[in-house]
């Protein structure tokens, strides 16, 4: 999967201001946004939480992104399709299917403190339709990447950012266009679900 930037740890991060001390701040905002946010142990722990939420939808159709990069998440995909579930990971699956499918899993490069808002590597077209078209998005996020506020988020981007696509999703799609009146899920998701994961090493 195409990315602006391949490892945003190693060439992006900043010393000193990527810091899991503003995880707090970055939970009770995005909880806020209506964000659904669940911290997790490790890889294990994430998976089994995946599939406590997904029990409330029931999807027939999954799309999935960031197994290319992560062998965590690609195990987890393949033991998802066991029950019998679509999990659609290659790029034109998922372009074919993202209409239909009812849940999209995706990656966060790293959160923000401030606003709770996730800053998201859509460089590739599987992924900004993975995390955008589906009724629920499930983000896979490491709790250790976060930053204070906005300035810095975009100090860190600026560092790597060429060409391309960086979003920052703060809680689902909400709209209150038609008489100052709140709706979720009219531009986008409907349910945003953050599992961020504190130990990534030894997944498998």
């Amino acid at each position: 999967m195409e990315k602006v930037c391949e490892n945003w740890p190693e060439k992006a991060f900043i010393s000193g201001l990527v810091d899991a001390k503003y995880w707090t701040d970055f939970e009770a905002n995005a909880t806020a946004a209506a964000a659904q946010v669940y911290k997790v142990a490790d890889y294990a722990a994430g998976e089994a939480k995946l599939k406590e939420v997904l029990k409330e939808y029931a999807p027939k159709e999954i799309i999935a992104v960031g197994g290319e990069e992560n062998p965590a998440l690609k195990g987890i995909y393949s033991r998802l399709s066991e029950d019998g579930t679509k999990v659609y990971t290659e790029k034109f699956d998922i372009a074919e299917h993202a209409a239909s499918a009812d849940v999209g899993i995706s990656t966060a490069e790293f959160g923000v403190g401030e606003s709770g808002s996730l800053v998201v590597d859509n460089y590739s077209y599987e992924a900004r339709v993975t995390s955008m078209l589906p009724f629920v998005n499930v983000v896979f996020v490491n709790a250790n990447y976060m930053v204070e506020n906005i300035t810095t988020a975009c100090q860190i981007i600026g560092k790597v950012f060429q060409k391309g696509y960086c979003g920052f999703v703060t809680g689902p799609s909400r709209t209150a266009d038609i008489e100052r009146v709140l709706s979720l899920g009219v531009h986008g998701p409907n349910k945003l679900i953050i599992i961020a994961v504190e130990n990534e090493g030894g997944a498998k």
